[in-house]
C-alpha cells in the first residue's frame, strides 16, 4: 500500500516530523510507515506543493460541466424572460439529456430551488422524457416540512402540464404525496387507479411502502405490502422494507430470523436487507450477533454496504482499532473497496482522539486509490491540517474553498480561526471569522474569546472595534467581557485614553455601569500618563454607579495624584471628597495610608494616620500594618523603629511585619534581632519571618548568619517549608560555603522537634556543591522529599542541574518531568525551557521540536536564549 503512495507521504512528512505530532503506535495491522525524512529536509518544505496536490484530489469530485450547469441554473428572479436567457444558455451546452445525466445533474445539487428549474428544463427539451425515476429524484428534493408548500404547487401543476407521457399520471401523483408525507392522499388516488381497472408499477408500489414506512402507518404498510406479494412483485427491496420496518418497531429478534430464513431458502435479499439488520444489532450492543451475521452473508451477497454499517457501528462504540483491523483484513481477503462514506468515519473517529498518523494514512489511501472526497472528507482534511501544524496549507484550501466547492462546518471554521491565531496570521484568523459569520456558522465562545485576545495581543483596534459590533450583534457567542474588559484594556494600551474615557461617559450617559475590570483598565492606563485628575474622578464615578473600589485601585490612584504637580494638594482633596461620603469610614484612611506609602510619601501617611487620632477613631491593625510598611517601603528604618517601639501591645502580625520589612530594606542583621527579642518573650514569629530573613542573607553570602537563622528556625520548631528547603538546596548546589559556615558553627545534626527526623545539617551536607550529589540524579526528588516537600520551583531547579550536566542527564530530567506531572504539578514555562534547553545541548533537535510545540499549545514561549540555541541546530 506504501509503495503506491510515496508521492503524498513525501509532502506530508516533513511537517509531520517538524511540528508535535501526538504519537500513536501503530497497530499490528497496520503497515510500517516510510520513515522520516531527517531534519535537515525540513528547510525544503514547500507548502505551495503540498496545497497543490491536495487540490487536485479535491478535484475529483468536482465536475466542471456540472458547475457550469448550477451557474447558469442561479439566476435571479423567477420570471418568464430569466427563464428564457438561462434556458437558452443550457442550450447552448448542448448537453447530454438522458435519465441517467438528469439524476447525475440532480443528485450533484445541493439547493432544490436550480434542481427544480433544471427539472422543468429538461422536461420540455425536446427527445426527452422524464421516468419514474427522474420524479422520484425531484420528489426527494422536496422531502422536507419547510418545502411542502411548494411540492403541493408543483404536483398541482404536474396535474396541469404532463411533462411526458412515458410515465403514468396517477404512479406519479402517488409517489410524489408519499415521499412528502402525504400517504392518505397517495392512498385516496391508489384507491381510484383500482377502482378505474389500473395498477401501480412495481417501482410505484416499493416507493409507496418506504413512504408509508418513513412515516409509520404500519396498518396501510401491511395493505400494500400483501398487494405487492399478490402481484407477485417481491424483490430484493420489498425484503429490505419489511427489514427496516421489523427493526423500526424494535422487532430486531424478528427480523433476524426473516433475514436468516431468505439467505437459507435463497429469496430474495441483498447486503442492503443485512446492513439494516447488523446496524439494529450493534444498535442494542450485540455485536458478536452481528459479526456472525455479517460471516453468514458474506457466502451469499456482496457485503460492502453491510461492511461500511458494521464499520461505522464499531467507530461509534469507541472500537476504533477494530474498525481498522477490519477494515484493512477484508480489503487484503476479499478486495473489499470501502466507500468515502467508511474513510470519513474512521477519519473523524481518528481526528477526536488526536490520532493524526492513521488519519494521514486514511487520507494517503483515499488520494492514490482516487476516492473522490465529499464535503465530509474535505472539512475532515481541513481538520487534520490545522492540527498537524501546518495552517499555511489549510490557509490556502480555505482561499480555494469556491474553486473546490469547498463548504466548510462550523468544527472547521474554529479550527482554523484556533490554528491561524496560533501562527500569528491574525488578520488572516479574522477574515475567516467574518466569511464563517457570513455563512451562517456562529463560532463558539472559546474560539471568539481566542481570536479577541490575539487581536487585542496585537493592538489591532479598529478590527476589535468591529469584533464587538459582531458581539453586541449575537449576544448568544459572547458577553459583555470583550466590550468591556478588552476593548478598554486595548484603547488603554495604545494611549487612545480619551476614546476608553469617551465610551466610560456615554456608559453614565445611558445609565449603564462600567464594570470592574474596565475601572482597573482605565485608572492604570490614566496613571501611566499621570492624569491623577481622572483617575480620581473615575474613582469617585466608580462609587457613585454601586461599586466598592478595592485597595489595589485607592493606590494606583494615589501614586498617580503624587506623581503630579503639587502632590500634597491633589492628595488631601482626594481625602476630604472621600471623608465627605456618607460610606466613609477608617477604612478608607488606611487604604490612604497604604497608597501613600507605596507613591513614596510616608510623611501623607503618618498626617492621615494622626487624623484618624483626632477625629476620635482608633487606627485598625490594618491602619498600623500599612504604617509601618509605608516606613519600611521607603527605608525610613528610624522613624519605622520609633513607630514600632511607640506601640502599646503590638499584636503579632505587627511583629511580623517588621521583621519582614526590615528584610526586604536589606536590615537582616536588625530583622534577626527583633526574631530573638520576641523569642525572649516567649513569641514565635511566622514561617514568613524566617524565609525572608534566609533569603536575605543567603543572597548576600552571610552564611554565618543564615546558620544562626536556621538554629533560631530549629528553636522555635518551626518546619522547614518548601522556600525554606528551595533557598538552602540553591545554595548548597552552587558552592560549599554554606555547608562550611555549617560546620563552623559547631551545631549539632539534631532535630529538637524529632529525633527520628533527618536534620537541616544532613540536607546541607548531601547537597553541598560536588560531583557527589549527581549520583542521585534519577532519585534527587525522592532524597529531597526526605527533608522537605518538593514545589513547581524545586522540580525546575532539579531538571534544570540534570539537562544541562552531562549528555546522558537530559534523560533524568525528563523522568523527573513526568514524575512532577504524575504528583499533580503543572509545568510552567521554564520546566519546558529547562528540557528543550538540554535537548538542544545534546542536539536531539527533533524532540526539542516535539517539546516545543507542547510548550505552545500550553500558551508558553521559550526564552531568548533556548531560542537561539535551538535556531543554531
Amino acid at each position: 500500500m506504501l509503495s503506491k503512495c510515496t508521492s503524498f507521504r513525501n509532502f506530508l512528512t516533513p511537517i509531520l516530523s517538524k511540528r508535535f505530532i501526538i504519537s500513536s503506535k501503530f497497530s499490528s495491522y497496520l503497515p510500517s510507515p516510510t520513515p522520516p525524512p531527517s531534519s535537515s529536509k525540513l528547510d525544503s518544505y514547500d507548502p505551495k506543493l503540498m496545497s497543490l496536490s491536495v487540490k487536485a484530489w479535491f478535484q475529483l469530485g468536482n465536475d466542471t460541466l456540472l458547475n457550469r450547469v448550477f451557474e447558469i441554473l442561479a439566476w435571479k428572479g423567477d420570471d418568464l424572460e430569466a427563464r428564457r436567457a438561462g434556458g437558452a444558455e443550457l442550450c447552448k451546452l448542448s448537453l447530454p439529456l438522458s435519465e441517467s445525466f438528469v439524476l447525475k445533474v440532480l443528485n450533484y445539487g445541493k439547493d432544490v430551488y436550480p434542481c427544480l428549474r433544471f427539472f422543468d428544463w429538461a422536461g420540455h427539451q425536446y427527445g426527452f422524457c422524464h421516468t419514474r425515476t427522474t420524479f422520484h429524484s425531484i420528489f426527494k428534493k422536496f422531502a422536507k416540512p419547510e418545502l411542502m408548500p411548494m411540492m403541493a404547487g408543483f404536483l398541482q401543476d404536474y396535474k396541469n402540464q404532463r411533462y411526458s407521457y412515458s410515465v403514468r399520471f396517477y404512479d406519479t401523483l402517488v409517489m410524489g404525496y408519499a415521499i412528502t408525507g402525504k400517504p392518505d392522499i397517495a392512498l385516496q388516488l391508489f384507491g381510484k387507479m383500482r377502482f378505474n381497472g389500473t395498477d401501480l408499477d412495481p417501482f410505484a408500489y416499493h416507493v409507496f411502502l418506504d413512504a408509508l414506512l418513513e412515516v409509520s402507518r404500519y396498518d396501510l404498510f401491511d395493505v400494500v405490502s400483501k398487494q405487492i406479494t399478490l402481484r407477485g412483485l417481491e424483490s430484493e427491496i420489498t425484503s429490505i422494507l419489511r427489514v427496516k420496518r421489523l427493526c423500526k418497531e424494535k422487532r430486531i429478534d424478528e427480523a433476524k430470523s426473516y433475514v436468516c430464513d431468505l439467505m437459507s431458502n435463497g429469496g430474495p435479499i441483498d447486503d442492503h436487507s443485512i446492513s439494516i439488520l447488523v446496524d439494529a444489532l450493534c444498535k442494542r450492543k450485540e455485536f458478536a450477533e452481528a459479526g456472525q451475521l455479517l460471516e453468514k452473508g458474506r457466502d451469499i451477497v456482496c457485503m460492502s454496504r453491510a461492511y461500511g454499517i458494521w464499520i461505522r457501528n464499531l467507530t461509534q462504540a469507541g472500537k476504533v482499532d477494530e474498525a481498522l483491523e477490519f477494515m484493512r483484513t477484508k480489503k487484503f481477503l476479499e478486495g473489499y473497496a470501502p466507500n468515502v462514506f467508511c474513510y470519513n468515519t474512521l477519519i473523524c473517529s481518528l481526528l477526536k482522539e488526536n490520532r493524526l498518523i492513521e488519519v494521514y494514512d486514511l487520507l494517503m489511501e483515499m488520494k492514490n486509490e482516487q476516492i473522490a472526497p465529499d464535503k465530509v472528507t474535505m472539512n475532515a482534511s481541513l481538520c487534520f491540517f490545522c492540527k498537524a501544524g501546518m495552517g499555511e496549507v489549510a490557509l490556502d484550501l480555505f482561499k480555494s474553498r469556491s474553486e473546490l466547492r469547498l463548504s466548510l462546518h462550523r468544527l472547521s471554521y474554529n479550527y482554523l480561526i484556533h490554528t491561524l491565531c496560533r501562527d500569528g496570521s491574525i488578520d488572516e484568523a479574522y477574515f475567516v471569522l467574518k466569511d464563517s459569520i457570513k455563512q451562517g456558522y456562529l463560532p463558539d465562545k472559546v474560539t471568539f474569546r481566542k481570536l479577541a485576545d490575539a487581536l487585542f495581543s496585537k493592538g489591532k483596534l479598529d478590527k476589535m472595534e468591529d469584533l464587538v459590533g459582531l458581539s453586541l450583534e449575537h449576544k448568544d457567542i459572547y458577553n459583555e467581557n470583550l466590550r468591556d474588559n478588552k476593548y478598554f484594556s486595548a484603547l488603554c494600551r495604545a494611549g487612545r485614553l480619551e476614546d476608553a474615557y469617551s465610551i466610560h461617559c456615554e456608559h453614565k450617559r445611558l445609565s449603564k455601569v462600567t464594570n470592574m475590570r474596565s475601572y482597573f483598565h482605565l485608572i492604570n492606563g490614566f496613571k501611566r500618563f499621570n492624569r491623577g485628575d481622572i483617575a480620581s474622578k473615575l474613582l469617585m464615578d466608580m462609587q457613585d454607579s454601586g461599586l466598592k473600589p478595592p485597595r489595589q485601585l485607592y493606590r494606583a490612584v494615589i501614586c498617580c495624584i503624587c506623581a503630579m504637580d503639587n502632590p500634597e494638594t491633589h492628595f488631601y482633596e482626594l481625602l476630604k471628597m472621600q471623608w465627605s461620603r456618607p460610606e466613609s469610614s477608617e477604612q478608607i484612611c488606611s487604604f490612604f495610608i497604604d497608597g501613600a506609602g507605596h507613591a513614596g510619601k510616608p510623611e501623607f501617611a503618618k498626617e492621615v494616620f494622626e487624623m484618624i487620632g483626632k477625629r476620635g477613631l482608633e487606627p485598625s491593625l490594618s491602619s498600623k500594618i500599612f504604617m509601618l510598611q509605608g516606613y519600611l517601603k521607603n527605608e525610613r528604618i528610624a522613624d519605622a523603629h520609633k513607630f514600632y517601639e511607640n506601640e502599646r501591645n503590638p499584636s503579632m502580625r505587627l511583629h511580623n511585619t517588621m521583621v519582614v520589612g526590615l528584610c526586604k530594606a536589606k536590615e537582616p542583621d536588625m530583622a534577626l534581632q527583633v526574631i530573638r527579642d520576641l523569642r525572649v518573650k516567649g513569641l514565635v514569629p511566622s514561617l514568613q519571618c524566617y524565609e525572608e530573613l534566609l533569603h536575605s542573607v543567603c543572597s548576600i553570602k552571610k552564611y554565618d548568619m543564615a546558620v544562626e537563622v536556621i538554629e533560631e528556625l530549629t528553636k522555635a520548631r518551626r518546619p522547614i517549608s518548601s522556600f525554606i528547603g528551595n533557598v538552602l538546596l540553591v545554595h548548597s548546589l552552587t558552592d560549599q560555603e554554606l555547608y562550611r559556615a555549617w560546620r563552623r558553627s559547631g551545631v549539632e545534626n539534631t532535630d529538637s522537634s524529632s529525633s527520628n527526623s533527618l536534620t537541616i545539617g544532613n540536607l546541607i551536607a548531601l547537597f553541598s556543591g560536588g560531583s557527589k550529589v549527581d549520583r542521585y540524579l534519577g532519585i534527587m526528588d525522592e532524597v529531597i522529599e526526605l527533608y522537605f516537600p518538593l514545589d513547581l520551583f524545586t522540580y525546575n531547579m532539579l531538571m534544570k542541574r540534570a539537562a544541562c550536566l552531562y549528555m546522558h542527564t537530559v534523560d533524568y530530567a525528563i523522568e523527573l518531568f513526568d514524575r512532577m506531572r504524575k504528583k499533580g504539578y503543572q509545568p510552567n514555562k521554564w520546566s519546558y525551557d529547562v528540557i528543550i534547553f538540554g535537548l538542544c545541548k545534546n542536539g536531539r533537535r527533533d524532540e526539542a521540536l516535539r517539546w516545543v510545540d507542547e510548550m505552545h499549545r500550553k500558551g508558553f514561549e521559550l526564552t531568548k536564549h533556548t531560542r537561539q540555541l535551538l535556531d543554531t541546530l
